[in-house]
């Protein structure tokens, strides 16, 4: 079987994917980072009356055309305690910032422009046009405007909009829920004692973890033995819990111990592709089972994240409606780089950034894809292309960031 080119696979398989269309309802403080279902209309008009954008004083605007105008204060307008009164000929009202503007009144004389006088009267020194220092009704958004609209990410700006709109809850898509199985007679959680041919499971949650990142329910499905029977009840326990993905960590292959593919197609399951032209990751598995994405991802911990970065993450955010993120940057090699092959290899390395700013790629010696400890000191993967020819130390290169260097 040919391998499949990296930008193919991901084509295909974000191609068969349809975004999720669960819309459920949820509190502000739990929508961040949520996408609207609906589009938003007002409830109420902002501002709901005219009021002062400084304090000063509410009067006519025929008052305070010229500078040097005395005139009488006869009351105050306070947030939430405005003046019940007119304002007439010659008259002025102490207002606040935020207060309501009193009837009569159409302008406001901030304090610094007034010279408080003896018997509550007021000089004017500063001539204004009318209008000044008022927020008129309506002028951020009136009771059925559109304000926010559907696809839009909730924000800490769209929150406060929503509030001030008088929305309690709002409409949002369901997260994508992502069930992830990790298969392997060898395999104990963190926190056993392992026996002579036991290995701690670790990939569950640096694969999760991107998962929850990117919008996702988590499902753990846990550890299952290397049993066709089990591993078909860990199916259908996902399948029973609604999930839009499955994620298999190992056994994706057709080795003698290799039971998930098999399995999964006995099952049901629609097989698109397996085995990718990429290093690490090449056996990497996808396909369908009952309206639901299967990805098989390898059992090395630093082929899974690898891969869970190149193709759970982008799977995600199309079934959640978020925008792709783009981790894709320039740096140059600290290092020479070799040729390449016919795989499109993911090359771990640090970054850091010169006296110019442009980032530096510094790779590691031991790349082997079950070094753990080596991709969590990695700040990105330098992407070199399919038969890339060989790159002197100082060359450009593409980068794939998975964190941003210090400053």
């Amino acid at each position: 079987m040919a391998l499949l080119p990296v930008s193919d696979a991901l084509g295909r398989l974000l191609g068969g994917a349809s975004p999720v269309t669960r819309i459920e309802t949820i509190g502000l403080h739990e929508a961040m980072g949520r996408v609207l279902a609906e589009d938003i209309k007002a409830r109420v008009t902002h501002p709901a009356f005219d009021n002062s954008a400084m304090d000063g004083y509410a009067g006519r605007h025929e008052d305070f055309a010229e500078i040097g105008t005395e005139l009488v204060v006869i009351g105050e307008s306070a947030a939430g305690r405005g003046f019940s009164g007119l304002v007439g000929p010659g008259e002025v009202v102490r207002i606040f910032t935020g207060a309501p503007v009193p009837s009569g009144a159409d302008t406001v004389l901030i304090q610094e422009d007034a010279e408080v006088l003896a018997g509550r009267r007021i000089r004017t020194t500063f001539a204004l046009e009318r209008g000044r220092h008022i927020r008129t009704k309506g002028q951020d958004f009136t009771a059925g405007d559109v304000v926010l609209r559907a696809g839009d990410l909730v924000d800490a700006g769209r929150l406060t909009v929503a509030a001030g709109m008088n929305y309690p809850k709002l409409p949002v898509f369901g997260r994508p829920r992502v069930a992830i199985l990790a298969t392997g007679d060898e395999l104990l959680p963190p926190g056993s004692v392992p026996g002579p041919d036991q290995i701690i499971a670790s990939n569950t949650y640096g694969v999760g973890a991107i998962a929850h990142d990117n919008g996702a329910e988590v499902i753990d499905l846990g550890i299952v033995r290397d049993d066709k029977a089990a591993i078909a009840a860990a199916v259908s326990e996902a399948q029973a819990a609604g999930a839009d993905v499955l994620v298999t960590l190992g056994g994706a292959s057709v080795g003698d111990h290799d039971l998930v593919q098999s399995t999964l197609v006995e099952n049901g399951m629609k097989l698109d592709f397996w085995q990718i032209a990429m290093r690490p990751g090449k056996p990497l598995m996808v396909g369908t089972l009952d309206g639901m994405t299967v990805l098989g991802l390898p059992g090395n911990p630093v082929s899974s994240l690898v891969c869970a970065l190149l193709f759970l993450e982008p799977l995600l955010r199309h079934l959640g409606s978020l925008h792709r993120r783009d981790r894709r940057a320039k740096a140059r090699t600290a290092t020479a780089l070799p040729a390449n092959d016919k795989r499109q290899d993911y090359v771990r390395a640090r970054l850091m950034r010169d006296s110019d700013g442009m980032l530096r790629a510094e790779t590691f010696t031991r790349q082997d894809s079950s070094m753990m400890q080596v991709f969590a000191q990695s700040d990105c993967l330098i992407v070199r292309p399919p038969y890339a020819p060989a790159a002197d130390a100082g060359a450009m290169c593409d980068v794939m960031i998975l964190r941003q260097p210090a400053p």
